[in-house]
């Protein structure tokens, strides 16, 4: 029987696609979650847990009274982009004291996408300047929150003083298309860095 020449590597065997480690970072309550849940292609792996009284006063709240659960250590999740490309996701924790983490999830990592929740902007401040003095490549998506007042991408690039070649869009977390297109953005920056000449 011939082999199907798409499926196969250049020595005939079974073609195994690129995998790259994304990770999905941002403030607590930013939507994190939600994006990697919306787009994983597999059951999406959740380490949510119910907050309690042990989070009052430690974890801020603020324009996120209703929110009852929150990442305790990471998410996980994968969508395969073609046939030669695979994103796997790590959600990262958003709380300050969860941040220990973000170190050991970054390693490996191609390149992140920082969500930003324009009810409480300065959530993402930690997740930007993370990536800025490491050199991981990122772009800046904000997820638009029913009910939040509406600002336009280049507003919420201004206030947070990301350079002009960092992308930065606006996004709805809960929709796959919406959540698969930031993906894509990230993936098309990461791509024009690395070819871009030293």
């Amino acid at each position: 029987m011939a082999s199907n020449d798409s499926d196969s590597g250049p020595d005939g065997g079974e073609r195994i696609p690129a995998a790259i480690k994304i990770l999905v970072a941002g403030g607590f309550g930013a939507g994190k979650t939600t994006l990697v849940g919306s787009i994983s292609e597999v059951a999406p792996l959740s380490t949510e847990e119910l907050m309690t009284e042990a989070s009052l006063g430690v974890d801020d709240l603020s324009g996120v009274e209703q929110k009852n659960t929150t990442t305790v250590a990471l998410d996980f999740g994968r969508i395969t982009i073609n046939e030669d490309l695979v994103l796997y996701l790590f959600g990262t924790p958003g709380q300050q004291r969860f941040w220990f983490m973000w170190e050991e999830l970054a390693t490996g990592a191609l390149g992140s996408v920082v969500l930003a929740d324009t009810r409480r902007l300065e959530t993402c401040f930690p997740a930007v300047d993370f990536f800025e003095r490491r050199g991981v490549p990122f772009v800046v998506a904000v997820n638009c929150f029913e009910g939040a007042h509406h600002y336009e991408a280049e507003e919420v690039r201004a206030a947070l003083s990301i350079p002009p070649e960092v992308p930065v869009l606006l996004c709805d977390a809960r929709d796959r298309s919406s959540s698969k297109e930031v993906l894509l953005t990230l993936v098309r920056h990461v791509a024009r860095r690395t070819a871009a000449p030293a």
